[in-house]
């Protein structure tokens, strides 16, 4: 009786699965085939191993590992200890697989397959449940999974697929779920989703798909819809009656949220934060029957919220945080019963006022937008651009002359230039600060997907690369080196940066290095390794030292402004996106880290832009391996202080970096002439300030001629870029010079990068508004 149950299998099925075994190189949750004679029918199911039969043939196969790629980033290859080995080819894998022809339920999770996923994947035409997730499968999604139609489930989460999100799945109509989270899958949504009737969840998190969202509330079984980091840029889409959870935040989305949203009675989770959204949320939403959480952070929200609001008994959290809302807060959301969790901090509401801004952070934007509406006065809005203008051409020129003449005396209060004794540890921050430098968490979380983890080169790899640093390798040289461009072995191309020659402690220099290597974001030149030669055995310092960055192909911000190469000349939306990205970088490297890094040499040659029109930052935190940092250690309020002129810096050049991309990098030339006819015998008002005001006066009453031209329209449309002329709206540019004019105040209020990213984000927005409506 036993050997007749054993043999309960086909022999042939009984050979794939073993066969399987081995190209999946054997892992410890499949020991038990090993056992001769094994009823893989009748094993018990565990977490990590499922088999299920059917009248002797295999027709459920569920496998997990633990094999999972931590840092989110995969070249293509085998990863050592990670993935399974090169040996393992993906399309023979998938050839055995379809041997189990009645297979119905595939998951195969987290066993380190890697390689494109194989079109002939549709051979398991009675697949019901497929389910690749957390493996290292690239390339595109196989079009002829359109062909399994018997298909419910398909799952292939945590993977590396790119390019466009697939639109066939019409075909697929008895599809239930749909995840493809934490992929690469570019373009827009796919409008083939909305002839599915079946979808019950919807999952396409953490990709890069862009542009406006359908319809979708004819999907009427819909319950889950997760959309959440993408490129979204539309409105908030109409959705349907029966959704119970909808995931639409960190997207650019605009617009005011949908009154119809309060007819969703079966919502229970609705999060829209991270988006670029105004007016009021409705006040239906509250009361929602099975309303649970309801997250509107960090968005553009902006009016007085209501006071005859009713919440639900369900509700049990808020959170409309970081916005610029006005007045108080709804009787039911001020609750002080513990059961409702209300998050209000960083608007003007007269609750919790040391968490909220002042009245007129949040009236400015109503005031923005209530002179926009008007569209009247264009004569006003021409003075008051051209006067913004001039008066960002003066600060900037004056500020340049203050620091030639302040800083030849060698008398920096930041402290920056000191040179450390060679038995000294080097100048900076202190061991303890460097070895306890961490991520704030949410930070983390966000900024370190899919960018490669750094690790230590060779100096031998780092002369095959760059062809033994042939001179035809250099791209430039500045006050932090030469740097390379290089090639390595997998084709990967790389900038190498040789630092100058000095002698380094070596335990200092390294803790220095970790310290640099967790500096990660999307929009920063990513940090892939270092190289540390030179030297002798009993010698603790080193002279030589080479830190390895991406390669970012595009050129620099500088170079596509001056208009040189007319097919890649930047419109006014691309501009903006740029300098949004630069906002963000600069305030994850302000707030993101602790200590964080303040003194980022921000001009726009080290602002670099990628094949895709991203731009990231470059020769960020280098002071702190160069040790050109603040070696003020002991008051820990002096080094406050010192942080605080050091961010001001920082917001002052980004402000000069906004004036460049309106006007071009040739104000420079015109900027000098100007302020030196305008400054000269006027050096002093209050001390060695600089007065905004005193500016202006100096403008008015010295430069009639400069004023009249300035006032006339033709006039100060000579200063600002005649592309940008065209290819702005005067509304998003006077929302930009606004801010810039912020940036390069001199009277101590400089705005913080959380306000600069916003007053951008909503200048975007304005811009994309008048683009649509010319369209």
């Amino acid at each position: 009786m036993l050997i007749a149950h054993t043999h309960q299998l086909q022999s042939s099925q009984t050979q794939v699965l073993l066969q399987l075994r081995k190209q999946l190189e054997y892992p410890p949750q499949l020991e038990i085939w090993n056992v001769h004679g094994v009823d893989f029918c009748s094993l018990p199911p565990s977490p990590t191993v499922n088999t299920t039969c059917e009248n002797n043939f295999i027709t459920e196969l569920k496998l997990a590992g633990n094999k999972v790629l931590k840092g989110g980033y995969f070249e293509g290859f085998a990863v050592p200890n990670k993935s399974l080995s090169q040996n393992f080819s993906m399309d023979s894998f998938v050839s055995t697989l379809a041997r189990l022809t009645s297979l119905k339920v595939v998951h195969l999770v987290s066993l380190g397959m890697w390689g494109p996923l194989p079109d002939k994947i549709h051979r398991l035409s009675s697949l019901e449940h497929l389910d690749f997730s957390s493996n290292f499968l690239y390339g595109s999604v196989p079009p002829r999974i359109s062909a399994m139609v018997r298909l419910q489930t398909l799952v292939l989460d945590d993977n590396f697929f790119n390019g466009t999100v697939p639109n066939w799945f019409d075909a697929l109509q008895n599809l239930t779920v749909l995840s493809l989270r934490n992929n690469r899958l570019g373009g827009e949504f796919p409008s083939s989703v909305n002839s599915v009737n079946t979808l019950s969840e919807v999952i396409l998190s953490g990709n890069e798909i862009d542009g406006k969202l359908p319809d979708l509330s004819r999907l009427r079984n819909l319950h889950v819809l997760n959309l959440s980091g993408n490129k979204l840029s539309s409105s908030l889409p109409a959705l349907p009656k029966g959704l119970v959870m909808a995931f639409l935040n960190k997207n650019s989305f605009s617009g005011q949220v949908p009154k119809e949203y309060s007819q969703l009675n079966h919502l229970q989770y609705l999060d829209v934060s991270y988006n670029t959204l105004t007016g009021v949320p409705p006040s239906g939403l509250f009361s929602l029957p099975n309303i649970s959480y309801l997250s509107f952070a960090s968005n553009m929200l902006s009016g007085l919220l209501p006071h005859d609001v009713d919440c639900s008994s369900k509700l049990g959290f808020v959170d409309l945080s970081n916005n610029r809302l006005r007045g108080s807060l709804p009787t039911c959301l001020n609750s002080k019963s513990g059961e409702l969790i209300v998050h209000s901090g960083g608007n003007c509401l007269s609750v919790n006022s040391q968490h909220q801004h002042a009245q007129s952070y949040c009236l400015e934007i109503h005031e923005a937008r209530k002179s926009g509406s008007g569209g009247k006065n264009a004569g006003v809005t021409v003075g008051v651009i051209g006067g913004g203008v001039v008066a960002l051409v003066v600060l900037a020129s004056a500020f340049l002359i203050l620091v030639k003449r302040y800083c030849s005396r060698g008398m920096s209060e930041q402290h920056l230039l000191h040179k450390p004794g060679l038995n000294n540890s080097d100048a900076g921050f202190s061991s303890e600060i460097l070895t306890s430098a961490r991520f704030i968490s949410e930070a983390a979380k966000i900024n370190a997907q899919s960018l490669p983890p750094c690790r230590s080169f060779s100096f031998e790899e780092l002369k095959v690369a760059s062809n033994n640093f042939n001179e035809t390798s250099l791209l430039g040289e500045g006050s932090y080196g030469k740097l390379y461009r290089g090639r390595l072995d997998n084709g990967m191309q790389i900038a190498i940066r040789c630092l100058p020659s000095k002698k380094y402690s070596i335990r200092n220099l390294r803790l220095r290095l970790d310290l640099l290597a967790k500096l990660r974001h999307p929009h920063l030149v990513c940090l892939l390794g270092h190289c540390i030669d030179g030297g002798v055995r009993h010698d603790p310092r080193i002279d030589k030292v080479f830190l390895i960055f991406e390669y970012v192909p595009d050129g620099n911000f500088q170079a596509l402004l001056s208009g040189n190469n007319p097919a890649k000349v930047l419109s006014w939306s691309k501009r903006l996106a740029a300098l949004i990205g630069v906002a963000r970088a600069v305030h994850f490297l302000h707030t993101g880290i602790i200590p964080g890094f303040f003194n980022n040499r921000l001009k726009t040659n080290n602002i670099l832009l990628n094949e895709h029109g991203m731009a990231k930052l470059s020769d960020y935190g280098l002071s702190v391996i160069s040790g050109k940092i603040d070696k003020d250690e002991g008051e820990a309020e002096g080094r406050r202080s010192s942080q605080r002129r050091i961010f001001e810096d920082d917001a002052y050049s980004f402000g000069f970096i906004i004036l460049e991309s309106f006007i071009g990098p040739s104000i420079e030339s015109r900027r000098e002439a100007f302020l030196l006819n305008e400054m000269r015998n006027k050096r002093h008002r209050q001390g060695s300030s600089l007065d905004f005001l005193v500016l202006l006066e100096s403008l008015n009453t010295k430069s009639g001629n400069q004023r009249a031209l300035l006032n006339s329209q033709d006039g100060w449309q000579r200063m600002v870029d005649p592309f940008i002329l065209t290819t702005s709206s005067r509304e998003s540019l006077s929302i930009v010079i606004s801010i810039a004019k912020k940036c390069m105040s001199f009277d101590g209020s400089r705005p913080s990068f959380e306000d600069i990213l916003w007053n951008l984000q909503y200048a975007a927005q304005v811009q994309a508004t008048a683009d649509d409506e010319q369209k």
